[in-house]
């Protein structure tokens, strides 16, 4: 993976590209698996190589992906440019188009969160029991105005990038967090 740990995005036009379901799995499998080929990727997800291959060059086009150097013309090899990626809603909502994918992208990224708890609550018990005993799924309920909201936020997401920089150990099994903060108009239950 290139050098670059995250990619912040403020153009609606490429948040939407990225909300399209299949590149934003074929990214987050590079992120998450490291290198691949479109016809891998293809495997993976179900779909055709050359189905894989054209959105990886759309992906390439908007420097979320780059081909890996020593490839050959039948397999070539991809990789993520980042970690992760980076938006802020009112960047995006008030230029056209925005709006509509915010509201997008908020449901894909909610949809892969259901899938990956729902993975999780699948595997928990064939996990080993060090995993069962470290696993964490928490919620909290504070009352903060939206300065104090966008505060919490920046510094969890800060002590997640310290983390990856100072102790993330690739020789580990990966681990998901997530961290969302969002305000409820009531309680729900």
């Amino acid at each position: 993976m290139a050098d670059e740990s995250f990619i912040d995005v403020h153009d609606p036009r490429v948040l939407r590209a990225l909300a399209h379901p299949l590149r934003n799995a074929l990214l987050g499998l590079l992120r998450s698996e490291g290198p691949s080929t479109a016809s891998r990727l293809g495997q993976r997800l179900g779909e055709s190589s050359g189905s894989t291959s054209y959105h990886l060059r759309q992906l390439a086009a908007l420097g979320f992906v780059e081909e890996v150097a020593g490839g050959t013309a039948r397999e070539r090899w991809w990789q993520a440019r980042h970690r992760s990626t980076r938006w802020q809603t009112d960047d995006v909502v008030e230029q056209p188009g925005g709006r509509e994918v915010v509201e997008e992208f908020t449901h894909l990224t909610l949809s892969t969160q259901r899938r990956l708890l729902a993975a999780h609550a699948e595997q928990r018990e064939h996990l080993e029991p060090e995993w069962q005993d470290v696993t964490s799924l928490n919620d909290w309920a504070l009352h903060l105005s939206p300065a104090a909201a966008r505060e919490l936020a920046d510094e969890l997401n800060g002590v997640l990038g310290r983390w990856q920089a100072e102790r993330e150990d690739p020789s580990q099994p990966l681990v998901s967090v997530l961290v969302d903060v969002f305000r409820l108009s009531e309680h729900s239950s």
